[in-house]
């Protein structure tokens, strides 16, 4: 039976188990999982202890009170490293947690204008998206139009292009203004990412 990095539980039922849910799909053999005639070990240190069989190989790691473990299958033979396998799965899953806490989110703030709107409420609209851009979040601009306002689109693009001036010394334009519906759109993202 191969092992699974992380097995986190099993649906219990009146007839038994049901079936097994995994959380990570990297799988490694260890111990009496080998079944290989000759595999390459090599100790936790880094040395070499050559190729023997997977049963030698799994008496040397009982000796020195640790685990085989496959960590290269394909290999020709197959690489084993001795090592404590409870160790390894420990420091695997902080490695993964601290990569995901050095991972930035980025998000779309969306700003909606109008195809009226006054000077005051657009230099307010253009301080935030450029709060948005400082943070390092991407802005989607749209200017919704109701029933006469559609025979002015190009009023939208005068606006959006207005906004894209506004905005030029920290964003970039993504996509500019596009009429989808009754919606004009327009993506901005941080300036440096693009």
């Amino acid at each position: 039976m191969v092992r699974a990095e992380f097995l986190s539980a099993f649906l219990i039922s009146p007839t038994g188990f049901e079936r097994c849910l995994f959380i990570s799909t990297k799988e490694l053999q260890i111990n009496e999982e080998i079944r290989d005639k000759e595999v390459r070990v090599i100790t936790e240190s880094g040395e070499q202890l050559g190729i023997m069989s997977a049963k030698d190989a799994f008496k040397e790691a009982e000796k020195r009170s640790l685990d085989l473990v496959k960590i290269a299958p394909n290999a020709q033979p197959p690489v084993c490293k001795i090592m404590d396998y409870g160790k390894y799965r420990f420091d695997q899953a902080k490695k993964e947690k601290e990569a995901k806490k050095n991972q930035k989110v980025i998000e779309t703030k969306e700003i909606r204008l109008s195809v009226n709107i006054d000077t005051h409420d657009f230099d307010t609209k253009v301080n935030h998206a450029l709060k948005f851009l400082k943070a390092g979040n991407k802005v989607k601009v749209s200017i919704r139009f109701r029933g006469r306002e559609m025979a002015h689109a190009h009023l939208g693009n005068g606006i959006m292009d207005r906004f894209a001036v506004a905005v030029e010394e920290l964003g970039n334009v993504d996509k500019p203004a596009k009429l989808e519906g009754r919606q004009m759109l327009m993506f901005l993202s941080p300036k440096g990412t693009k």
